[in-house]
């Protein structure tokens, strides 16, 4: 009889340590002549890695699904030990590239020994590890905050920070499409902290700083320099699934986004998008934003707003579960399997979901000191969540992903507050009831 496969259990005992040449040569020229070729890229080195001769950190602002080539080929010769989504290990297409190139899979927050295991191993034997301070690519363009404990954890090691600093890369491969569009992609590396400069520092000060350098928005970076993006399917296809409000009527999901225009089927305001990435209103009396960033900023007021004012505020959504399967890889590109449906709630108590899971009954509830936000690992069709520590996807029946993942996180900036928003961001709350927000 032939023994059930068990990956989970693969992947825990796994030995990870730095990848071998031959195998991270291929790796590196393949980043560096196929994958980021069609994206014009450009590398600066301030600091070059491959003078630190001993362990080190790689952390970036994490802009798209390509950063991974970025990177490769801005740290040669210095071979990278990524942290990627622990998900991302069950798919087919990537499962194999993984593990000979010694990826490390990570539970995007959510408690995982396995992955802090691995990085001591690799920092232990000199190596270097990759990993996003943010947890997860940008999901409107600018970057998140943060996670919380990142200081910390830089501190226990005490080995050298190095940043890279990626401009454009939302732009060639966004959350709203699986389309490349061919551009501008720069990736800059700098050496960030000394190990002197962790024990100087408290944690608060050095998630500070990477909050600091990380700063940017890709929108905004290209009205300045005005690259031009190719797309065969348009420019503005799937964009209200950022852009799910309009900034005229305030009427939600109703922006109907195809080739190169968005538009209210409620008021008829409407935009064009050329290939700067920047609008164009349809008439004078059309009200939009400076950028998609720029919209889903006015979006995140609106919430901030309401969330205040209602106490009894709630969304509620029908939502197809898929789950991950230990005993076989996914195929088709496929991030889950389907296992059930129900209604998934966010409210002021926290954010719950009942319905069925493989044809039972199944609930739950967390509160926000629980669920600050969604990995978003995939594209904004759908978001994730670990449930006791077990992978969850969740498809709204419309596009409703790019409101829920605003919604938590100010729900748990009202109430928690553990992960802040920017200081430059102070400005959405003034005049407002803050709650224990800024506090």
């Amino acid at each position: 009889m032939k023994k059930k496969r068990d990956i989970e259990r693969e992947l825990a005992t796994r030995n990870y340590k730095s990848p071998s040449w031959v195998y991270y040569f291929i790796y590196w020229f393949a980043s560096r002549f196929i994958i980021t070729r069609p994206f014009h890229p450009e590398f600066k080195r301030f600091d070059k890695l491959s003078d630190c001769k001993g362990p080190a950190f790689l952390i970036w602002n994490h802009q798209s699904r390509r950063d991974h080539a970025m990177l490769t080929v801005l740290a040669w010769p210095r071979r990278i030990n990524f942290l990627a989504e622990h998900a991302s290990f069950f798919r087919s297409h990537l499962s194999t590239v993984f593990k000979l190139n010694k990826v490390i899979p990570k539970k995007v927050l959510a408690d995982d020994l396995i992955s802090l295991r691995a990085v001591r191993n690799v920092i232990k034997h000199n190596g270097v590890v990759a990993f996003a301070p943010e947890g997860f690519a940008s999901v409107f363009g600018d970057n998140q905050p943060t996670v919380p404990g990142t200081g910390r954890f830089l501190q226990v090691f005490g080995v050298p920070v190095y940043f890279a600093s990626l401009q454009g890369g939302y732009l060639s491969t966004s959350k709203v499409t699986d389309e490349d569009r061919p551009g501008k992609f720069r990736a800059q590396l700098r050496l960030l902290f000394t190990p002197e400069d962790l024990k100087k520092m408290t944690p608060l000060q050095i998630e500070e700083r990477i909050n600091e350098v990380s700063r940017h928005d890709d929108f905004k970076w290209n009205k300045e320099h005005h690259f031009a993006y190719q797309s065969k399917e348009g420019l503005c296809t799937n964009l209200a699934d950022m852009c799910y409000r309009c900034p005229r009527c305030g009427t939600e999901f109703q922006m109907k986004a195809e080739k190169d225009y968005i538009e209210c089927l409620h008021c008829g305001n409407k935009a064009t998008m050329d290939e700067y990435y920047e609008f164009h209103k349809a008439s004078e009396d059309c009200v939009i934003p400076e950028s998609p960033t720029e919209w889903t900023h006015l979006e995140r007021q609106a919430i901030i707003d309401e969330i205040r004012k209602d106490p009894d505020y709630s969304f509620s959504v029908k939502v197809q579960l898929g789950y991950m399967p230990n005993d076989h890889l996914l195929t088709e590109l496929k991030s889950t399997e389907v296992c059930g449906e129900g209604i998934y709630t966010i409210d002021h108590k926290g954010i719950h979901f009942k319905g069925t899971r493989f044809g039972e009954p199944w609930s739950f509830d967390r509160g926000y000191d629980q669920v600050f936000t969604y990995p978003s690992s995939f594209m904004l069709d759908r978001f994730s969540l670990y449930v006791d520590n077990e992978y969850y996807d969740f498809v709204p029946e419309y596009r409703a992903t790019g409101k829920m993942i605003i919604l938590t996180e100010e729900m748990h900036r009202y109430h928690i507050n553990k992960w802040k928003n920017f200081p430059w961001f102070d400005y959405m709350y003034e005049g407002k009831d803050l709650g224990i927000d800024l506090k």
